[in-house]
């Protein structure tokens, strides 16, 4: 199960039951849950999602 771990030491774990995809027409990392596939969020402040599998 991922948690936050104590100040200053960032996540513990993955985050599970999500993954990411690259969307190479708007240039940004979008999250979709995998039981259900739909899209969760879009992250728009550059970079992917900390913790989250990447699906290629």
């Amino acid at each position: 199960m991922a948690r936050n771990g104590s100040r200053g030491n960032g996540r513990k774990g993955a985050v599970k039951g999500r993954s990411q995809s690259y969307n190479p027409r708007t240039g940004l990392w979008t999250k979709s849950n995998n039981s259900t596939g739909r899209f969760m969020d879009v992250k728009t402040s550059g970079g992917s999602f900390k913790g989250v599998t990447h699906k290629h």
